[in-house]
């Protein structure tokens, strides 16, 4: 039984967003309510369609737990610029960072955790000595130092999304009782099995770039146009510019009749598509590290929770995946291995032995309480 009544959750993202890391965040708000915990969440009004209005946010990501939000006001001009410079981020992060702890803190009523996935927050959290966990979802040498720094309040601990990033962060700092491995999870009262899926239906849903790295979706595209044999393919998230692109680049009837690229559309719509589906596929860039190495996607527990049998591009990252042994793996750009396993996922019953529990959302949350003893 926890003994945490209460969470503040920290963060530098914005709200509301199709981006997944934001669907995240809200999911897990949603199991911390369900389990009876007390959330306030905290986010920076860094772009123009910021907003903390409870209703608004509940409406976008259909959920219908009541929690707090706290809009902070951020002094940079992030909604006014079109180039997104790194530097610029990194300063902008550590001065909202550490004038949001200084202003939470003043609060006379502090909360039993504080929970974020901003390295700075957690920093700074740390030298306050507060009980904090930290959600660490990618690698970078600054990260590092900041960890090992956080570290040394016994009051921080952290929860690593795969075993390569906590390989990565290793280090004489972590001990038995401050980390913990937690993949993400599933809402299983939202991503259910259907008898009636589409018949050799293929789903990816998300950006068609990753930091700015192609997919290689045009990969699949000419895959299945050369395959065909019924297989028809669905996409959920391209840009309008995108959407053109393709149709101008693709004039292949077969084109026209089974391969459908969509926007970005609402949360309920993005689900009822995966629910339909029969395969869930993941696609990456290997441009960089967090693709190959330290992504645990979103898309690949609700399609477990949906049933779907998954299609992944062989990297690292995804072998490292919880049921890792019922996707069906394919080299990346090779065509010959991409149609063995779409043959594979096409006749397989993998996705009917799985143990749903274990990947959905609540036991994630029940994870991270057990990690929450001070």
């Amino acid at each position: 039984m926890t003994n945490i009544r209460r969470i503040s959750y920290i963060t530098y993202q914005s709200f509301p967003s199709e981006k997944a890391n934001t669907i995240q965040t809200i999911s897990n708000i949603k199991y911390f309510v369900k389990a009876g915990i007390e959330v306030a969440l905290y986010f920076p009004l860094r772009e123009k369609e910021s907003n903390s209005d409870l209703t608004h946010i509940q409406n976008v990501y259909s959920i219908n737990e009541e929690f707090k939000i706290y809009g902070l006001k951020h002094n940079l001009p992030f909604g006014k610029i079109n180039f997104f410079n790194p530097l610029f981020f990194l300063i902008s992060h550590f001065l909202w960072s550490r004038s949001t702890v200084k202003k939470i803190l003043s609060n006379p009523t502090l909360p039993d955790l504080f929970f974020t996935r901003s390295d700075w927050i957690f920093y700074f959290l740390s030298r306050r000595k507060m009980n904090v966990i930290f959600e660490c979802h990618q690698y970078s040498k600054l990260r590092l130092f900041l960890l090992r720094k956080s570290l040394k309040n016994k009051k921080s601990k952290i929860i690593f999304l795969n075993e390569n990033l906590y390989e990565d962060f290793k280090h004489k700092s972590l001990l038995s009782n401050n980390f913990s491995i937690i993949h993400n999870g599933v809402d299983l009262e939202i991503f259910n099995p259907k008898s009636n899926k589409n018949t050799k239906e293929i789903i990816f849903v998300g950006n068609l770039k990753r930091f700015g790295e192609s997919r290689d979706l045009d990969f699949i595209i000419d895959s299945i146009l050369r395959i065909k044999n019924g297989y028809k393919l669905k996409v959920v998230g391209a840009t309008l510019t995108e959407i053109t692109e393709l149709n101008q680049k693709y004039s292949d009837t077969y084109f026209d009749t089974h391969v459908n690229i969509l926007g970005r559309l609402s949360r309920p719509e993005t689900i009822e598509h995966i629910n339909n589906a029969e395969i869930g596929l993941l696609i990456n860039s290997d441009a960089n590290a967090h693709s190959r190495k330290y992504t645990s996607p979103i898309k690949y527990f609700e399609y477990l929770g949906a049933n779907l049998n998954v299609l992944a591009v062989d990297f690292d990252a995804h072998r490292k995946l919880p049921f890792m042994e019922n996707i069906l793996f394919f080299k990346q750009n090779d065509f010959l291995s991409f149609t063995t396993s779409l043959n594979e996922a096409t006749n397989s019953d993998n996705r009917n032995i799985l143990d749903k529990e274990a990947i959905s959302l609540e036991n994630r949350i029940t994870k991270i309480l057990e990690l929450a003893v001070f």
